[in-house]
């Protein structure tokens, strides 16, 4: 039986893993599975425009994602510049497959497995997604996208209402930090915003706010998954959220929106997972 029941309190991390490889990375584990029920296994990548962030503050999203009735295992995936395009996405897929052969241990017999990452983690997360429909391992469930980066146009109107008139901003910055050059912009595994094909992903939820400057991206990204046949979930929150930075800011409990992001999470586990069998 798959479970996504949780309590409202937020559960501490439970253990840290190490995904071997050369050098092995490290995977912060929260909530755990319990007696009698199989819970939805995500993998969770953190924000920081590719060159920052780490365990700590991605923690908000994960505690978000545990307290939704899921295990998370949280990685720290090799950042910009010293680490560019594709490391940390080749990093996400062997932590993906590496995660996959421990789903018993962790979330119970035959765990479903999500992908779920906020800012630059929301592009891991959908890219990893694309790798996963090409080599066609291991099974996903669902895409979890929230505030996602899923291209370096700056032209959008949210992302030009945050700017004003400054010519560039760190998620440009970043952009340009981790891809290698202009060819790279042309690859979906880079930016999946602009992939021409989308069909064959795993069902999607996408959420953002309604004063995040990644909106519009997303927003876009969702609607060329629907058009691909993809069964999208999406939700613009309240206009007062802070995000992205906020999610990197605050713990779970005090991030705007944190009901309703439980909710929504919720909401796309139960969808994404079908019923046991009668």
């Amino acid at each position: 039986m798959v479970s996504t029941s949780a309590s409202s309190a937020v559960p501490a991390p439970t253990q840290t893993l190490s995904v071997p490889g050369t050098p092995p990375l490290a995977l912060r584990v929260w909530g755990k599975k319990t007696r009698g029920h199989v819970l939805p296994l995500v993998l969770h990548f953190h924000g920081g425009a590719f060159v920052s962030g780490d365990l700590d503050s991605g923690a908000c999203l994960a505690e978000l994602l545990a307290s939704s009735g899921a295990v998370v295992a949280s990685l720290a995936y090799p950042l910009a510049p010293a680490h560019r395009f594709p490391d940390a996405v080749e990093a996400g897929y062997a932590a993906l497959e590496w995660l996959y052969k421990q789903r018993t241990r962790l979330a119970g017999t035959g765990a479903p497995l999500f992908v779920a990452g906020e800012e630059a983690g929301g592009n891991i997360a959908a890219a990893v997604a694309l790798m996963v429909r090409d080599r066609v391992h291991p099974p996903l469930a669902g895409q979890i996208l929230v505030a996602p980066m899923l291209n370096p146009c700056n032209a959008t109107a949210s992302l030009r209402q945050t700017m004003g008139e400054a010519t560039g901003c760190k998620w440009m910055d970043g952009w340009q930090q981790y891809l290698r050059g202009p060819m790279d912009a042309e690859h979906p595994y880079a930016v999946p915003g602009l992939a021409q094909r989308l069909a064959g992903l795993p069902p999607t939820l996408i959420l953002t706010g309604g004063d995040d400057p990644m909106r519009d991206e997303a927003l876009a990204y969702a609607e060329r998954l629907r058009g691909a046949g993809i069964d999208v979930r999406s939700g613009v929150l309240p206009p007062t959220t802070g995000w992205p930075e906020s999610l990197s800011e605050q713990p779970a409990e005090e991030c705007p929106c944190a009901v309703e992001v439980r909710e929504h999470v919720r909401a796309f586990f139960q969808a994404a997972i079908p019923p046991p069998p009668s």
